[in-house]
């Protein structure tokens, strides 16, 4: 059976600068909005509904992933 190599440190500091950058740009453009809708978006649970739909599209990819032919 082949094994699968495993992400390294490069990937991992990629991921997590991705995950840092884009929580950075929508603290920033949360910035530019009105303040009515800056109110909505920091009272309702938007980033919530966001975060677990992200994490849901995640795990149904890795869930539908074929395993590797050998």
């Amino acid at each position: 059976m082949a094994e699968r190599a495993q992400p390294g440190v490069r990937e991992v500091l990629l991921v997590a600068a991705a995950a840092v950058v884009a929580v950075l740009g929508a603290a920033i453009l949360t910035g530019f909005l009105p303040p009515a809708a800056q109110r909505a978006f920091f009272h309702l649970p938007i980033a919530i509904v966001v975060l677990v739909a992200g994490t849901a599209f995640v795990l149904w990819r890795i869930a539908s992933r074929r395993p590797p032919e050998s």
